[in-house]
């Protein structure tokens, strides 16, 4: 039985939360929720409570044993991106970007 997860538009760069989803992809729930807990990157907190949440989402689907769940597919999606400008001198403005992530977990059996 799978269970899933998704946290949209989440305020993050989707180039940097790949890297800290990379290190979780294939491991035991237990394991990854604490490579994500002792990782130092922003996106480790938000990943880690994306993880959580399809947890429980798999225990109202009424999986028997929580601990044989393993990350089966995790992958993040680029959003959209907020476009804002930055005075700068003699009169110009430079644009700032400001990427979105869509974070998406899917649990399964081992």
């Amino acid at each position: 039985m799978e269970a899933r997860a998704k946290l949209k538009y989440a305020r993050l760069s989707p180039r940097k939360a790949r890297l800290v989803v990379d290190m979780v992809r294939g491991k035991a729930i237990q394991e990854a929720l604490n490579t994500l807990k002792f990782s130092p990157q922003k996106a480790a907190g938000i990943v880690a409570g994306v993880v959580s949440s399809a947890v429980a989402n798999a225990e109202q689907k009424g999986v028997s044993d929580i601990d044989r769940l393993m990350v089966k597919t995790i992958f993040v999606d680029q959003g959209p991106v907020l476009k804002r400008f930055m005075p700068r001198a003699q009169g110009r403005a430079t644009k700032i970007r400001k990427p979105t992530s869509h974070i998406t977990v899917v649990l399964g059996e081992k």
